[in-house]
């Protein structure tokens, strides 16, 4: 076998079941498959644009900026918004297609639900590891320095990257999912910030969601692996209906009103 051949057969082992479902959902409901998707991209747009107004920054910062010196409670609120908050020093376009196709493909495989539980649960999670990040401070393992207090969390990229590797787990592309994770590794060695750090929690977190389920599944019994067919009663001495609904206790009926050898009529 060739080189290509081998690559090709890889890539469609890889995606091929990913790419099947995403098909079938746009040829069965078009549109309408991505309605999550489409509104969080415009929704990211928006916020986008308001925030490089004038008029604009300081509301979209009261109401989905978080930071790590922020009041939990206070943080906690603004966190549904900090999701489509897009980073200031990074291009919009950027953000934007990767919510539409991460968000997209994790859409149409996780459903509408879920694909929000998860991103919301690794944004929540970035944000958390910052607090504590912070606390610890910077001689500690995982630590952060005390000026990561002051900067403004990742926006959609964590959730963006948890949701990339959750869809890879589910649709068993391990090979993608590890490329998303080694990635990710590499941006904080090379250049080591908060951003990168919350990428980190945030998979960490999809990781031991994606554990907690294999081990629940292995746990659960699967159809046909039962107790096997319910065992006999113990012999009374009678005859019992078989499954032909009493068939059985009549032809023993008829064989007793038969005389033997040796019995009057």
């Amino acid at each position: 076998m060739s080189r290509r051949a081998a690559l090709r057969r890889a890539a469609v082992r890889e995606w091929g079941p990913l790419a099947a479902a995403v098909r079938t959902a746009l040829a069965d409901r078009g549109a309408r498959a991505l309605a999550l998707t489409l509104t969080a991209t415009a929704l990211t747009a928006l916020v986008q644009l308001v925030q490089n107004q004038s008029w604009g920054y300081g509301p979209v910062r009261a109401l989905g900026a978080v930071r790590a010196e922020d009041p939990f409670w206070s943080a906690l609120l603004r966190t549904p918004l900090s999701l489509f908050v897009p980073a200031l020093d990074l291009p919009v376009w950027g953000a934007l297609a990767q919510i539409l196709l991460v968000f997209g493909v994790a859409e149409i495989c996780l459903g509408r639900w879920r694909t929000l539980a998860v991103a919301y649960a690794a944004t929540l999670a970035g944000t958390l590891y910052a607090r504590i990040g912070v606390a610890l401070g910077p001689e500690a393992f995982l630590g952060l320095p005390a000026s990561d207090a002051r900067v403004v969390d990742t926006g959609p990229s964590a959730a963006v990257v948890a949701l990339a590797v959750y869809v890879c787990h589910q649709r068993r592309a391990r090979f993608t999912g590890a490329l998303v994770v080694v990635a990710m590794v590499v941006e904080v060695l090379v250049k080591d910030n908060l951003a990168g750090r919350e990428h980190l929690a945030a998979i960490a977190v999809v990781l031991a969601v994606c554990g907690v389920r294999e081990w629940l599944g292995r746990r659960a019994p699967h159809p046909g692996q039962g107790d096997g067919p319910p065992r006999p009663g113990p012999d009374d001495g009678r005859p019992h209906p078989g499954p032909d609904g009493g068939g059985q206790l009549r032809a023993s009926a008829r064989a007793a009103a038969v005389p033997g050898p040796g019995r009057r009529r």
